[in-house]
Order: C-alpha cells, then structure tokens, then sequence
C-alpha cells in the first residue's frame, strides 16, 4: 500500500495512525525498519508515533548516539527503542547497542533506521515502512 502525504505534518500524522494499529507480540519485541534516503522523514515518522505513544522527551534523529529509548506514556508499549544505523558496518555493530536485549522484550518497540546496512544482522521486520520524498510531501509504503 502507498500513500502520498502533503508535508511533514501529514507523515506525522499517519505514524500516529499506525501507532493506533500496533500491538505487542506475545513474544519478543515489535520491530519496525524505516527505509528512506536522507531526507525522507524516517525521524519525523517516528516523532509522530512517540507523539502518540505520549512520549514526553523531544524524539531526535540517533544519528550520532546511534540509539535512544524513551518511556512511553501511554499505550501498549512501555518502550520505544530508536535506532539510526547509518554509522554501523553491518549486523556485527547491532549487539553493542544492545540490540539482542531490546528484541526479547515484548513491550519495546523498535524502531530501525537504514535496516539495508544491518541486514546481516536483522531479524525479518514486523512492519517495513518506506519513505521518499516528493516534491514537498512524501510518499509511503507499508510490506
């Protein structure tokens, strides 16, 4: 499924919406990969699911920590754990960040930037969201 989104705002606004879609897993935690070149909205789309997940710390881009998990606020998740794995040199980096611990929990969710440079070392994703920019909007894709 692709949809077109206006600006920004929009993309926002439908990770809200698909935040309203998740549950957990019984076992192991909810893994989402954001595929999308600079640019794209991969952090504003995560911005609009901790908006709706009622995190309260403002939700940055990971780029140079390469990691942050926030306490949601509300919702089924007590977790969101982002992950920006554009510095790694492939699935060998992910258990540094603690990767393995973050997958067995069934209230985190992860959510994974650049997933095409860990692949190596990623489990199939629950949720694959494609991101690229169009004009001012963007368009995006759900497998």
């Amino acid at each position: 499924m692709e949809k077109h989104l206006a600006n920004l705002e929009m993309l926002q606004e439908e990770a809200a919406a698909f935040a309203q879609k998740l549950s957990p897993k019984t076992e192991g935690a909810t893994l989402v990969t954001l595929i999308g070149e600079l640019g794209a909205g991969k952090t504003s789309f995560v911005q609009g699911l901790a908006r709706a997940l009622a995190i309260e710390d403002a939700v940055t881009s990971p780029t140079f920590v390469l990691e942050k998990v926030y306490a949601t606020g509300k919702g089924p998740y007590a977790r969101l754990a982002h992950i920006d794995a554009y510095r790694l040199k492939g699935g060998k980096d992910l258990p540094a960040l603690g990767f393995d611990e973050l997958l067995k929990d069934p209230a985190t969710l992860v959510c994974l930037e650049w997933p095409e440079l860990v692949a190596d070392g990623l489990p199939n994703a629950d949720h694959a969201i494609s991101l690229r920019v169009e004009g001012e909007g963007r368009i995006i894709s759900y497998a």
